[in-house]
C-alpha cells in the first residue's frame, strides 16, 4: 500500500478529514473538519474538501467518502446533498479541483472497509452489516469479507417513509427524542434488515457510535449479534485512505 494517504469523509453536516496510517488503520494526525456547506452544492462542496486537504499540506492520493451511490466515479443519488450531484463525474471534479490522484466512494462502503479491515468486523466470515447513523443511516453489506456496494438500506421503507427519517440519530434530535425512544425505533429498523439478510454481525457506526453505552443495552436480544463500531466516527476517512491506497 502507498504510505502518505489522505481520507476525506463527505457528510451531510461535517467534511472530515485526516492522514491515515494504513498499516494500523488509524488517523496519522488529529482530522480537521469543516461544516457541509448549505446547500451542499459540488462547487461548495469541493472547496470545502480542498480546504480539508489543504488544511496538512498534503500531496499524495486521496479517497474521498460521498453520502450516496458512488459507481465508477460518478455520482448516482444525493439524498442528503443538493440534487445537482445526481449524474456528475465527481471523482473527476476532485481529480481536477485538488490536482491530485482522488478516489470516491459510497461513505457507509468506506466505513465498513475499515471496521472490517482494523475494527470490530476484521476477521469475521458469513455476512456482516456495517451501518452508520448520522444525518442519515449508511449501510455495507459484506460477504466472507466482500463488500456489495452501494446497498444504501437507509433507504428501505418503514412506516411508509425512508427508514432514516424514522430511525437516524438525526431524527432522534429533530424529534427531540430520548434514548429509551430512539432504542424502540432503532429496533424496528433493525428487525427490517436482520429479516432481509440474515447477518450474523451488525456493526453499528456512526457520530452516535460514540455514545453506544446510552443505546446498545437497551435494544432486543436478535440472532445478530450487534456492537458498537470500534473505529468510531474515523471509519470514513480511514477507508477513503484505504480505497485510494488501492487505486493507487
Amino acid at each position: 500500500m502507498t504510505a502518505n494517504v489522505f481520507g476525506v469523509d463527505i457528510g451531510g453536516s461535517g467534511i472530515k478529514g485526516a492522514p491515515v496510517d494504513l498499516r494500523r488503520g488509524v488517523l496519522a494526525e488529529e482530522r480537521h473538519k469543516v461544516l457541509t456547506p448549505r446547500p451542499a452544492s459540488p462547487e461548495a462542496v469541493v472547496a470545502a474538501v480542498c480546504e480539508v486537504v489543504r488544511h496538512f499540506g498534503h500531496q499524495g492520493p486521496v479517497g474521498l467518502t460521498f453520502p450516496g451511490v458512488v459507481v465508477g466515479g460518478h455520482t448516482r443519488t444525493a439524498a442528503n446533498v443538493d440534487k445537482g450531484w445526481i449524474g456528475l463525474d465527481a471523482e473527476g471534479l476532485f481529480r481536477e479541483a485538488l490536482d491530485l490522484p482522488a478516489t470516491l466512494l459510497n461513505d457507509a462502503d468506506a466505513a465498513g472497509l475499515a471496521e472490517t479491515a482494523h475494527g470490530a468486523g476484521k476477521a469475521r466470515d458469513g455476512v456482516v452489516l456495517v451501518l452508520t447513523f448520522g444525518t442519515g443511516i449508511g449501510s455495507a453489506l459484506f460477504v466472507d469479507g466482500v463488500l456489495v456496494p452501494n446497498t444504501e438500506l437507509g433507504h428501505l421503507e418503514l412506516r411508509g417513509k425512508d427508514a432514516e427519517r424514522r430511525a437516524s440519530s438525526a431524527a432522534k434530535e429533530r424529534h427531540e427524542l430520548s434514548w429509551e425512544q430512539w432504542s424502540v425505533r432503532v429496533d424496528e429498523y433493525l428487525d427490517l434488515v436482520e429479516g432481509l439478510f440474515s447477518p450474523q454481525l451488525i456493526i453499528i457506526g456512526g457520530g452516535v457510535s460514540r455514545k453506544h453505552d446510552k443505546f446498545l443495552p437497551l435494544l432486543k436480544k436478535r440472532e445478530a449479534e450487534v456492537v458498537p463500531a470500534e473505529l468510531r466516527n474515523d471509519a470514513g476517512i480511514v477507508g477513503a485512505a484505504m480505497a485510494a491506497a488501492k487505486a493507487a
